[in-house]
């Protein structure tokens, strides 16, 4: 019997598999670019909710539309009852990503617009689904912790609401900036594995939820969404910045992967890690922790010097999250909370112009195989 080998890249790299309009990632460069915005520049000068708007609709908002939107996002934040109570019902083995797929597949049965998968109607759940999801994910830290969530508020910015509801009280301008940032960075990044499975999944015309579920399940995994929470758990097990080349370079010597370097597109520094390097620097000294900046930085400047890799989005986020308080197992569902209005928007654009994905797969697997009886096996 013969096999055939394939001589194509795995993971389907460098394979265009769909034209979109939303994000631009150039990686010989380091560039990134939502709708054109460049996103040095969003970081610098937008917010989270304008960010949302151009992700949905193309370009930035007026004055007036993006109050219209900051006003939507703040009515629809809360959780449907039953939703809360189901949540509360959960094992409390269940790790956090698993409480928010199951919760945001729970979210479906409850929205008017489940079935109607016109621009409009889509447009609202993106909505509800960008406003819940961070009521969601306080939500799973205060019933583990046995306090009732608290109620969100409409007043705040959605990067000021999820801190407050997480911790308790507003938190100050500085953390709520450095969250809205972060927010801003982790919001698209073309068709990474959570993005196409939304989109693969939008494409057979499943509702929404669906293909956000679909998303959820795939930046739930360790090489995705799950990086940067293995990244901190290296911070800690490495202690101390005199240790951390030490560490980095019997890692490597012993054939393991240092989590946060290296990405798919990226040949030079990721333009996300830019921000999230100073925001990990600024947050670690205000908070009084400024280890694990300088312990990030020591690894960082290790695996540049032996193997010549950069650091990704997920390498600094680690630290930064941290700083901000935010428990580790917690770091994944906080990249959803952004990636929402990435997700939606693919979803958004997948319904506009559809046509079903179906890829095919190079076959390498024996031919012409006689069929051998049970009695003769």
């Amino acid at each position: 019997m013969s096999v055939t080998h394939t001589t194509k890249p795995g993971g389907l790299e460098d394979v265009v598999a769909a034209t979109s309009a939303i994000c631009d990632v150039n990686g010989k460069e380091g560039r990134l670019f939502y709708y054109g915005l460049d996103i040095h520049d969003l970081a610098a000068h937008s917010t989270f909710e304008e960010t949302v708007y151009l992700l949905w609709h193309g370009r930035l908002p007026t004055r007036r539309e993006l109050e219209e939107t900051r006003t939507e996002l703040g009515k629809n934040r809360a959780l449907p009852p039953d939703v809360l109570r189901m949540m509360a019902e959960l094992p409390g083995t269940a790790v956090p990503m698993e409480v928010l797929r199951t919760a945001v597949s729970l979210l479906s049965m409850y929205d008017p617009d489940d079935a109607d998968n016109a621009r409009e109607a889509s447009v609202r759940k993106a909505t509800r689904l960008v406003a819940q999801t961070p009521t969601i994910v306080a939500a799973i830290e205060a019933l583990r912790k046995g306090r009732a969530p608290l109620a969100p508020r409409p007043d705040l910015s959605l990067a000021a609401n999820f801190l407050y509801m997480l911790f308790g009280e507003e938190q100050d301008p500085t953390a709520v900036r450095a969250m809205d940032v972060a927010l801003i960075l982790h919001a698209d990044h073309e068709l990474n594995a959570s993005t196409f499975a939304a989109r693969v999944t939008a494409a057979t015309l499943a509702d929404m939820y669906s293909a956000i579920v679909s998303a959820i399940c795939a930046l739930k995994g360790p090489l995705h969404g799950g990086a940067n929470e293995q990244v901190f758990k290296m911070l800690q097990a490495i202690g101390s910045p005199e240790r951390a080349a030490t560490y980095v370079k019997d890692q490597l010597a012993a054939g393991k992967k240092i989590m946060g370097f290296g990405h798919r597109v990226y040949r030079t520094e990721d333009p996300r890690a830019t921000h999230l390097r100073r925001l990990s620097r600024e947050l670690g000294e205000k908070r009084g922790e400024p280890q694990w900046h300088e312990i990030s930085w020591q690894v960082e400047q290790t695996v540049k010097a032996e193997r010549g890799l950069y650091a990704n989005v997920d390498f600094y986020s680690a630290s930064t999250y941290h700083n901000l308080g935010i428990p580790t197992d917690l770091f994944t569902p906080v990249f959803a909370i952004s990636r929402m209005s990435g997700w939606t928007a693919h979803v958004l654009e997948q319904y506009g112009n559809n046509r079903l994905i179906r890829p095919r797969a190079e076959y390498v697997g024996p031919r012409h195989v006689p069929y051998t009886p049970l009695d003769e096996r």
